[in-house]
């Protein structure tokens, strides 16, 4: 599964580990999250994430 980075802080959204603060299930893949998830950590939207290689 790919890792998805927040391009504004950084942030690492690993879809093995999901969100659980925000009730987003592990194994959730980043483009079957929610299209109103945000950053966990400075809250930009989907569209401000890059696949990590």
């Amino acid at each position: 599964m790919k890792k998805y980075i927040c391009d504004v802080c950084g942030y690492v959204y690993d879809p093995a580990a999901g969100d659980p603060e925000h009730n987003i299930a592990p194994d959730t893949l980043f483009e079957d999250l929610p299209d109103n998830w945000v950053c966990p950590e400075c809250g930009a939207g989907k569209d401000q994430f890059s696949p990590r290689d």
